[in-house]
This record gives structure tokens, C-alpha cells and sequence, in this order.
């Protein structure tokens, strides 16, 4: 009876450790103990406070087992170095991203520290800071809810937007050295971003549906271009916030083929004047082939595309325009990728159909198109070296510019998996 009786004990203290180090996000502790048991509705709140509460004895081995998982919920932390060489025929490259190589030579991207870790089992908090050669910048601080019934997830505090697929993702998770330059374009530098609150919600389909929606404050030049930018006109109504609605759908089209389709949009007041609106429509694809049917096969081939159109109302008139992006990498061996990409920006047009200077890009009036092709090596999953070229064609200017770049990153600590 005393045997059953401990081992029935050690059996829920355990399910109570997996579930305290599955709400850290996994790792070792997370795999082992769910391992040995079953994390099952009845590992509650209450039986992980009542475990730690549990009175410190010879016998009473499992309060120093919880403290030490409670210990490894400090945050995780990695650190990510990107150094760029690069050099450029134009002396005025238009380069659109904060973190794209801009100068001949040696050009310090960034360096950037990621911290996440579960705050308890209801949030996790999760930061990355960026530093530059001259200051620090606080990329995303936000919580995230973990225990919201029905399949919702709540996000507080500094965050990218998830408009379309690129915006929210950071330099070192990109397939090309430089950021689409409809984002620079369309949002800033920094991509769209903000302090605000977003909320999503899984469909209960027999797809994968995800719906999200975000309200973020407007103001910011270099994240909210196309609504207040660096002209913030404060908020005094729900009017004045930026909107991001979208939805996200996933295939699994074979065992090697799947699929994601996104539409979203951000909605929201601009610079010009508190009554005028912009208006940004997106839609999104990705395609990946993975044989994962062929043993110790290493291909990959991926296929993304992203479409953005602006509404955008200035005092008497309506300006339009379009940018897109669409690339295809091929993974050849488990070190080596290759990848082409096509970048395209159309005119500003007024409603009347004719070509107009935009002030927030008043050179930009013509098209514009880019093609950039690169090869990357991957020494472990801890290092990167990515040669890149691309051929710029601003149809408003006489010459047709290129880059060469180099780019080479490095990552110490732990790093959370990429979205897919």
C-alpha cells in the first residue's frame, strides 16, 4: 500500500513538473518529464501551488524537485551578431530597411538579444533588443497569454504586427540579406510595429484557420509611415488607433507539399489631417516541398509571395499604389541554399490616374524593380554566411544600380524555432 501510494505521488508530481516545464516552452526538463507522465486537465494551478507549498522533509523530495523547475523558467537568452560587407555602384543606394547594408564596406547590422521565458502558467513574456554601434532599441517586449479557453491567445505590449508574412519576423529568420523594400515603403524602416494589444483565435475547422486582429498606436516614423508616422496627431477617439486584421490558413496538401494563404490589412488615420484614412490590403502565399519520404534527403524548395496595396487620402484627392515581392530558395544539401527574388513598386497615381510625388516619397514616380539572387552556407545551425547580388531599376533614375553583399551572422544561447 505504501509503495502504490508513492508511486501514485511521484506519478502527479510529475505530470505537475511537465506541465510547469512545458509552460516554459520546452526543452530537456520539458521532454523528460512528460516522458514519465501524462500532463492531463488535472494538473491545475492550485496542485502546482499546493507542490510548492508542500512542507520541506526528508521525505518530501518534490518541493527542491519543483523549485529547480521553477528555477529553469529564468529567461532564456540569446545573443545574434549580423556584420554585412557590401558594396554598391550608386553612391545613393535606395535601401529601405533599417538593418539593410547602405555604405560601402564593413556595415554593423545589428546586434540582437532575445529574452522569453513563462512569467507563470497563465503568461509568457517574451523582449528582443537590438543594438546598434550607437544606442539601444527595444524591437518587441510583449506577454502572451497561455490558459485563455476556446483556443485565444492575447498579446500585450511592443510587438510587430502580423500583416502578411515577412513584417513580423527579424533579420536573421529572412531569406535574403535585405528586407522587401515595400516595407520600408509602406510602414518604415523598422516594419510595422507598435504598442498595442492583439488577440487570436484557432477555428475549430478541419483546417488550420487562424484569425487575428491588433490595435496599435499610429504614431512612429520609422513603423507607421503610412498613418501618423513622425506627424502623431494623438488619440482621442478608437478612430485613432492602426487596425490589423488577418486571417491565416494552412494545407497540408501531400506528405511533402503544404501550403499557406493569408489576407490581412491595416487600417488607420494618416498625417494629413485627423479625418483622413489610409487603407492597406494584403494577401500573402507560401508553398514548401519537403520529401520527407526520401531518407536523408536535405531539399528543400520554397516559394513566397506577398501583394500590398495603399488607399491613401490626402487633402482633396485619393493616392494609390502597389508593391510586391516574390522569391523562390531551393535548399540543395543540408548546408547550402539558394534563392532568387523579384521586388516591384508601382507608381503613386492621384484619382484622376496620373502620376504624382507622394510627400512621404516624393523622388519615387515611376516604377520600380528589383531582382536579387544569393547563395548561403550554413557551418552549423549557429553560424551563416550569405553572398548576395541584386540589380535595381528605379525607372525615375538614369541608371540601373547594383549591390554585392556579404553577409555573416552568429548566434550563441537558446533561440526559439523559427514560425513556419
Amino acid at each position: 500500500m505504501t509503495k502504490n501510494t508513492t508511486t501514485m505521488t511521484t506519478t502527479k508530481n510529475s505530470a505537475i513538473v511537465a506541465a510547469i516545464s512545458i509552460a516554459a516552452f520546452g526543452g530537456p526538463a520539458a521532454a523528460n518529464a512528460a516522458a514519465t507522465a501524462p500532463v492531463t486537465a488535472a494538473t491545475t494551478a492550485d496542485e502546482i501551488a499546493e507542490l510548492l507549498d508542500e512542507p520541506n522533509s526528508a521525505e518530501a523530495t518534490p518541493r527542491s524537485r519543483a523549485a529547480a523547475v521553477w528555477q529553469s523558467l529564468n529567461p532564456d537568452m540569446s545573443l545574434i551578431l549580423d556584420i554585412a560587407a557590401a558594396y554598391f555602384t550608386s553612391d545613393d543606394p535606395l535601401m529601405t530597411g533599417a538593418h539593410d547594408p547602405n555604405v560601402n564596406g564593413f556595415n554593423f547590422r545589428q546586434l540582437e538579444m532575445t529574452l522569453g521565458a513563462a512569467v507563470d502558467p497563465y503568461f509568457r513574456m517574451d523582449a528582443a533588443l537590438v543594438f546598434s554601434l550607437f544606442g539601444v532599441e527595444i524591437e518587441e517586449a510583449y506577454m502572451t497569454t497561455l490558459a485563455l479557453p476556446a483556443g485565444l491567445q492575447v498579446r500585450l505590449g511592443q510587438f510587430f504586427t502580423r500583416l502578411g508574412r515577412i513584417n513580423s519576423t527579424h533579420p536573421h529568420a529572412w531569406a535574403f540579406v535585405s528586407q522587401p523594400h515595400m516595407i520600408g515603403r509602406y510602414f518604415g524602416s523598422e516594419g510595422n510595429r507598435g504598442v498595442g494589444a492583439e488577440a487570436s483565435i484557432l477555428l475549430p475547422l478541419p483546417w488550420y484557420v487562424e484569425l487575428v486582429a491588433s490595435a496599435i498606436n499610429a504614431d512612429g516614423g520609422a513603423t507607421k509611415k503610412s498613418f501618423y508616422g513622425a506627424n502623431d496627431l494623438g488619440v482621442h477617439n478608437l478612430g485613432d488607433f492602426q487596425y490589423t486584421p488577418a486571417i491565416k490558413q494552412f494545407f497540408a496538401l501531400s506528405d511533402a507539399w503544404s501550403l499557406n494563404v493569408g489576407l490581412s490589412g491595416a487600417f488607420g488615420p494618416n498625417g494629413t489631417g485627423r479625418d483622413n484614412r489610409t487603407d492597406i490590403y494584403g494577401g500573402d502565399l507560401y508553398l514548401k516541398f519537403r520529401p520527407i519520404d526520401q531518407a536523408g534527403s536535405a531539399t528543400v524548395v520554397a516559394l513566397q509571395s506577398e501583394w500590398l496595396t495603399r488607399w491613401r487620402q490626402v487633402p482633396a484627392d485619393l493616392l494609390r499604389d502597389y508593391s510586391s515581392y516574390t522569391y523562390l530558395v531551393w535548399q540543395f544539401h543540408k548546408r547550402w541554399t539558394t534563392g532568387v527574388r523579384y521586388d516591384y513598386g508601382s507608381a503613386t497615381k492621384n484619382d484622376a490616374g496620373q502620376i504624382v510625388a507622394d510627400d512621404l516619397d516624393p523622388d519615387w514616380l515611376g516604377e520600380r524593380h528589383r531582382g536579387s539572387a544569393n547563395l548561403t552556407f550554413l557551418p552549423s545551425e549557429f553560424s551563416r554566411f550569405r553572398l548576395q547580388v541584386e540589380r535595381d531599376i528605379p525607372t525615375w533614375r538614369d541608371s540601373q544600380d547594383w549591390a554585392f553583399m556579404l553577409d555573416m551572422e552568429f548566434s550563441i544561447g537558446a533561440h526559439g524555432a523559427h514560425a513556419f
